[in-house]
């Protein structure tokens, strides 16, 4: 049955001051949710009519043995509805049609931009409670153990980021592409690419290939983001070429799609230090 609801949608649940970012994409009988945190994962169950919409996934990392079930309603273009936590208190959730940011003809690349400076000024924490172990040193930018991710207090749309980076053996971080879209770094040498292992855009894109190096050694990777599309060349290998990433990585701060955002750096992972992180703008 044909619905208007069928599609992506840019989601925020909970209340007012404990609310996060989240998204679905319905389809008919199925779709893809990411939540919280985590990557996307399928929805077992999708009934709608043309203004009613009812989904139902198992968890992932809610700490919950329940099923998640939304449930929600069209008013004007927003759909409004709730779920419930897991202690099973009912909230509220809504969401807005995800945009298509299609982007036609060549861009115009702006001067460059490097993010890495001489001190953190142009940063800020993203959790102000936990410790911070970001410090510029002689290698760069550095995050010495699991603590505060941190946001660049300027926002972007399109661009080409050029970072190089390195962690030691074991360790997990991540770059996040307008605060939404994460490009994962991951000390996986040796593993098959996957949606979750090296220069994915995590729970979506899979490199063709794991083109990573070792712990230690220097990596270089250079993401493109134009509108949804990202391409990425990690040490000098094409391992994602012009894909359409569709919606937020769990973790995200906002689902604003449409809207520029910040970079950010994950460090609530593990170490990680980057002596570059060069950003230039492109223009349609």
């Amino acid at each position: 049955m044909s619905s208007s609801l069928y599609g992506r949608w840019d989601l925020v649940v909970g209340e007012l001051g404990k609310q996060f970012p989240s998204w679905v994409e319905l389809g008919q009988g199925s779709g893809s949710f990411v939540g919280q945190v985590g990557s996307a994962r399928p929805v077992s169950t999708v009934e709608v009519t043309e203004t009613t919409v009812k989904w139902v996934l198992p968890p992932q990392y809610e700490g919950r043995k329940t099923d998640m079930e939304f449930v929600g309603t069209l008013e004007g273009e927003i759909l409004v509805g709730t779920t419930t936590d897991k202690e099973g208190n009912t909230i509220p959730w809504s969401g807005k049609r995800a945009p298509a940011m299609t982007r036609s003809g060549e861009p115009t690349w702006g001067e460059p931009i490097e993010l890495v400076g001489a001190d953190l000024s142009n940063w800020f924490d993203r959790s102000p409670n936990w410790v911070n172990n970001w410090s510029i040193t002689e290698n760069g930018l550095e995050n010495s153990a699991v603590g505060s991710d941190l946001i660049t207090k300027d926002k972007f749309s399109d661009f080409k980021l050029i970072a190089e980076y390195r962690y030691p053996k074991g360790s997990n971080s991540g770059i996040y592409l307008r605060g939404r879209y994460e490009f994962q770094i991951l000390d996986d040498l040796g593993v098959d690419s996957h949606v979750g292992g090296s220069g994915a855009i995590y729970g979506f894109l899979k490199p063709v290939k794991n083109a990573v190096k070792g712990p230690d050694e220097w990596q270089t990777a250079e993401i493109t983001l134009l509108g949804r599309t990202a391409t990425v060349v990690l040490n000098g290998e094409l391992v994602v070429d012009q894909m359409e990433i569709p919606g937020i990585t769990g973790g995200a701060l906002d689902s604003d799609e449409g809207a520029a955002g910040p970079l950010f750096v994950q460090g609530d992972h593990g170490p990680v230090t980057f002596r570059k992180l060069t950003l230039i703008p492109a223009t349609f």
